[in-house]
């Protein structure tokens, strides 16, 4: 009933830097350095996403510079350990990369990001090729829209569709992100329906439905 909700296709980085399998460990460092970002996703073949390499990738192998683990030590933290030894990417990468679709909707990004607590995921198509970044100041873009647009799109997604015999006694107002529905409309019962489709405008900060049914005035 509403208008297509954003995707991560919409808020996404396009300009992407990444690197290959056998990109060295000086060369990630360098990457990470002069783009400012914490993480790069490895790809191969024909751009298919088949890793991440991350600031905490790298950190193994400063944290065991100046002392060598113990057996017990190597054991426990295999992972780490094989990370520090390693020059490439192939073998300090997280495998496989947490991904997200191109159509996928800006609440399944934000909860993949928090699920997995990660700050950035590599964006996908179908096939697997990657085609942007989405951070979690991505995700947040939304909220930038302006109160005019917001205002226009719940009266025309939201009001005009669900009460089409009594829209024009509505008044929607939104400020500061904070949308407030007033009037009186004929069906009642599509009043709590008005204020969950609102929620879900992209953007909407918080709800205030005054919406009233003329029964509610007589009875009261």
């Amino acid at each position: 009933m509403t208008s297509t909700p954003y995707t991560v296709a919409d808020v996404m980085t396009t300009k992407v830097i990444a690197i290959t399998p056998s990109t060295g460990f000086k060369d990630i460092a360098t990457a990470m350095e002069r783009w400012k970002v914490t993480a790069l996703p490895v790809i191969a073949g024909e751009g298919h996403v088949v890793g991440v390499v991350s600031e905490a990738d790298l950190l193994p192998k400063e944290e065991f510079h100046e002392h060598r683990p113990g057996l017990i030590e190597q054991m426990r933290r295999l992972g780490d350990t094989a990370k520090a030894g390693s020059t490439r990417a192939e073998n300090m990468m997280t495998t496989p990369a947490v991904t997200i679709r191109t159509d996928a909707t800006l609440p399944q990004a934000a909860r993949l990001m928090a699920a997995r607590h990660i700050k950035r995921l590599p964006v996908v198509d179908a096939d697997g090729t990657l085609k942007g970044i989405v951070s979690r100041a991505d995700l947040l873009k939304v909220f930038l829209r302006t109160d005019e647009e917001l205002t226009a799109e719940i009266r025309r997604t939201v009001v005009d569709r669900l009460f089409p015999l009594s829209h024009e006694a509505v008044e929607v107002t939104v400020a500061q992100g904070i949308a407030t529905l007033t009037g009186e409309v004929r069906d009642g019962d599509l009043i709590p329906l008005a204020e969950r489709l609102t929620h879900s405008v992209d953007g909407i900060v918080d709800v205030r439905c005054q919406l009233k049914h003329p029964a509610d005035a007589t009875s009261s």
